[in-house]
């Protein structure tokens, strides 16, 4: 297994450096100049060309990926142009938001959806899964903004049991009780999760009612075992591979969800900063930003392979 480790290791780092190529080279080539977005309207021309010199604009687009490559080799991902603070302290300052945010999405999306799928191929045909097909339908069909205005309007609005936006950190003295906290997180994790939950759940569904199909479930039957210890020991995890797969691949659906939620929430975290670094012109934010979503991604594809090992010993690397 470790030659696996090694091998996936060494293969993720062609797919980053094309990545931090790609984003490199879009912001670039897209319209805008950062200069004249920090010079403000007021400024002239040779203002913005003195601010280009200063940031570097000014060289040739190789060059400027070469220095910016090499820095980040050495760990440093460059100064923000808006802000003028590293962006590694930027990331560090709001990452426990979106930490927050997107594993307790997970937790909560895979305690519905894993038990709702199983449910539903259980009684194939029957009223949950009627309602499980039209929930997917429509978790996949509403944007993410709006799901979010609607629990906004219910939950915070009209019945005051939530609150409407905002983040206060659970770390320090001044942090907020455990309680406070999950509770300006219970919206947000509930409109990022019905993407999730959906998606979760169609996967469950279809491989627990293909495994009830399968000889050793008659079988088990035939032994006497009850309907419970079948559909769990049996059917579920035998079908525990797709499902940990789909859990997996919906983490890109998670990263770009979370950009909408903070902004629609006002959280402070890494969706919230993204946009501002989009709307700023904010090139070494970007850049930083999106190598830091594509590590996570590669990093969790990683780890769901590594899970298969344990969730099916017929599975050799």
């Amino acid at each position: 297994m470790l030659s696996f480790l090694l091998r996936r290791i060494a293969a993720v780092l062609p797919v980053l450096l094309v990545v931090s190529l790609v984003v490199f080279l879009i912001l670039r080539l897209a319209p805008g100049d950062p200069a004249a977005v920090i010079a403000g309207n007021s400024a002239t021309n040779e203002d913005i060309a003195q601010i280009r010199t200063q940031l570097g604009l000014d060289r040739s687009i190789p060059v400027q990926y070469g220095i910016w490559i090499g820095r980040v080799l050495q760990g440093d991902l460059g100064f923000s142009y808006y802000l003028n603070k590293p962006v590694t302290e930027l990331i560090a300052q709001r990452i426990e938001p979106t930490l927050a945010l997107a594993l307790g999405t997970v937790v909560l999306a895979v305690l519905i959806a894993v038990p709702l799928g199983t449910l539903a191929a259980w009684r194939l045909g029957g009223w949950l899964d009627r309602l499980l097909s039209g929930f997917s339908v429509a978790g996949f069909s509403i944007p993410v903004f709006v799901i979010g205005y609607v629990l906004i309007y219910v939950f915070a609005i009209r019945l005051e049991w939530l609150p409407v936006q905002g983040y206060k950190s659970l770390l320090g003295d001044s942090g907020a009780s455990p309680w406070a906290w999950m509770r300006q997180l219970i919206l947000p994790w509930m409109t990022l999760a019905m993407i999730y939950v959906a998606l979760i759940a169609r996967v469950t569904r279809a491989s627990v009612s293909e495994a009830l199909t399968e000889d050793y479930i008659r079988t088990a039957r035939a032994k006497g075992l009850t309907e419970r210890a079948v559909l769990l020991r049996h059917a579920l995890v035998n079908a525990a591979v797709p499902i940990v797969t789909v859990i997996g691949i919906g983490i890109a659906l998670l990263i770009g969800g979370v950009v909408v939620t903070e902004t629609v929430y006002a959280i402070p975290g890494l969706g919230s900063l993204t946009v501002d670094a989009v709307l700023n012109r904010d090139f070494p934010v970007i850049q930083g930003l999106v190598l830091l979503f594509s590590m996570s991604y590669v990093l969790v594809n990683l780890l769901v392979d590594l899970s298969y090992l344990f969730l099916d010993p017929r599975i050799r690397y």
